[in-house]
């Protein structure tokens, strides 16, 4: 029989290269998040420092609204961004199942074969067969 190494060794790579893209998805979702919230604390700063809170003010500072696009843009990322690590998880748990399966058949062949080397041992003795 045909060892399955290679492809459980494929499957490992296949599981630990999601769980990387997991972890890198996470670090950049946080990282927008961060951002984003410090560009509240900025946009707040901005508008009390003006008096104008209103966007639509004619007045409304230059600053606090282009912070406030520049938030609003991070917040669209990292809502993105939550939306492939949903994809990235889904096939992080497909690329364990696989493994598991491919696993549960190396262990069932690796069983057989035993069960059929045993067989031939006890057939070459003379003894009676089990089955």
């Amino acid at each position: 029989m045909k060892s399955r190494e290679p492809l459980i060794r494929a499957k490992r790579f296949k599981i630990e290269d999601a769980r990387r893209r997991l972890a890198q998805i996470d670090t950049m979702v946080g990282e927008f998040d961060r951002m984003a919230a410090e560009m509240e604390r900025d946009i707040a700063a901005e508008e009390q420092r003006s008096g104008i809170t209103d966007p639509k003010h004619f007045a409304y500072s230059p600053l606090a609204a282009s912070a406030r696009q520049r938030r609003e843009n991070l917040v669209r990322s990292a809502d993105e961004l939550r939306g492939q690590r949903a994809e990235a998880q889904a096939a992080f748990e497909e690329a364990e199942a696989e493994l598991v399966l491919v696993e549960a058949a190396g262990e069932r062949e690796r069983t057989a074969e035993g069960d059929v080397i045993e067989r031939r041992h006890a057939w070459r003795q003379g003894e009676p067969a089990r089955l």
